[in-house]
C-alpha cells in the first residue's frame, strides 16, 4: 500500500521593506561644509533678509515720495531693533591719533545703521593731513568699520620759523617739535613744500650726494640751494634740467677732487657751464675762483 508524500510546512518570511535613501540635496552639502554652527547661519540670514527688506522700504518711500521724517522714523524703528552704531573698528591706523578717528565716526545725527552717513565721515577724515584715503562701511548689526591709508613722512619743512612734516607729494602732515626732529631731509622756504616732489626728481641726477645734503632751500619761487652736512653751500640755476646738469657735473667733480671739507664757502653753479668757488675767511687762496664745468 503506498503513501502520499508528507507535506511541507514551509512558511513564507515576511518581506522586509527598505526605508527609501534621502538625497542629500547640493544645497544641503554646501551649508554642512560651511565652518559656522547652524543657529549662525540663521542669524546670518535673517538679518540678510532684514537689510534687504529695508532696503526695499526705503527705495519705495523715497519714489513714493514719502517725506523724510517718515523714512527718519522707520530707519529709527530699525536702530532700535539692534540695528545701531554700537562698535566702531578701525584699521590701517599707525601714527594718527585714534581718538580723531572715533570723534568723527561717532559724530552723528543717529546711530540707527541706515542713517549713518558714510560719504560724509569719509570726506571729513580725508580733511587730515595724515589720511590718504579712507573706507568707511556698515557690518551689520552693530559695527561701523573704517579702513585707513595713511600717508608717508618723507621731509620737514620749514617756513617763517615754523616745521611742518610733510609726504613726497608736499602735503602738510602735522606739526615738528624743533627737539624732536626726525631724520628727515629739510626743505626751506615758502613753497618748498608744493617742490617737494621736484626736488626729490632733482636728486637722482646725484644719488652719491643725497646723503650728504642737510637741507635744500627754496629760492625766490624759482631755484635750489643745497646746503651740505659740511658747510658749504651749492647754487643751482632755474629750471629743472638745467639744475639736474649741473647737480650732476658737481657730484663728478667732487667724486673726482673731493670738494667737500675743504674749507669752500659756496659753489656758485648758477651758470650751468662754469662754477664759481668762494673759499672760506681763512683760507689764503683767492676770493673767487672760477673752474669751467667738465675741467
Amino acid at each position: 500500500m503506498s503513501r502520499a508524500p508528507a507535506r511541507r510546512n514551509l512558511k513564507r518570511r515576511p518581506q522586509q521593506h527598505r526605508k527609501p535613501v534621502k538625497k542629500v540635496g547640493l544645497l544641503d552639502r554646501t551649508v554642512a561644509a560651511i565652518p559656522v554652527s547652524e543657529e549662525t547661519l540663521r542669524r546670518w540670514t535673517g538679518w540678510g533678509m532684514f537689510a534687504a527688506a529695508l532696503a526695499v522700504l526705503l527705495a519705495m518711500a523715497t519714489w513714493l515720495g514719502i517725506p523724510g521724517m517718515v523714512g527718519a522714523a522707520m530707519a529709527e524703528g530699525v536702530g532700535r531693533a539692534g540695528f545701531r552704531v554700537e562698535q566702531i573698528e578701525i584699521t590701517g591706523l599707525n601714527r594718527m591719533d585714534r581718538l580723531s578717528v572715533y570723534a568723527v565716526a561717532t559724530d552723528q545725527q543717529s546711530r540707527a545703521m541706515p542713517l549713518v552717513d558714510l560719504e560724509r565721515v569719509r570726506d571729513r577724515l580725508l580733511d587730515y593731513g595724515w589720511i590718504a584715503d579712507a573706507r568707511v562701511s556698515r557690518r551689520l548689526p552693530n559695527t561701523l568699520a573704517i579702513d585707513i591709508v595713511e600717508r608717508e613722512p618723507a621731509a620737514i619743512w620749514q617756513s617763517q620759523g615754523q616745521l611742518m612734516l610733510i609726504d613726497a607729494a608736499g602735503k602738510i602732515l602735522e606739526p615738528v617739535d624743533p627737539q624732536a626732529m626726525p631724520r628727515l631731509p629739510l626743505v626751506i622756504g615758502d613753497g618748498a613744500n608744493a617742490q617737494e616732489p621736484a626736488y626729490q626728481t632733482l636728486m637722482t641726477a646725484a644719488p652719491a650726494l643725497k646723503g650728504k645734503v642737510k637741507a635744500a632751500t627754496w629760492v625766490g619761487d624759482r631755484r635750489w640751494d643745497l646746503t651740505f652736512a659740511s658747510g658749504e653751500r651749492l647754487m643751482l640755476p632755474e629750471g629743472a634740467m638745467p639744475s639736474a646738469r649741473a647737480l650732476g657735473k658737481f657730484a663728478e667733480m667732487e667724486a673726482r677732487d673731493r670738494l667737500l671739507g675743504r674749507g669752500y664757502l659756496r659753489f656758485d653753479m648758477r651758470n650751468a657751464d662754469r662754477m664759481v668757488l668762494l673759499p672760506g675767511k681763512q683760507d689764503n687762496r683767492p676770493a673767487a675762483q672760477t673752474a669751467a664745468v667738465g675741467q
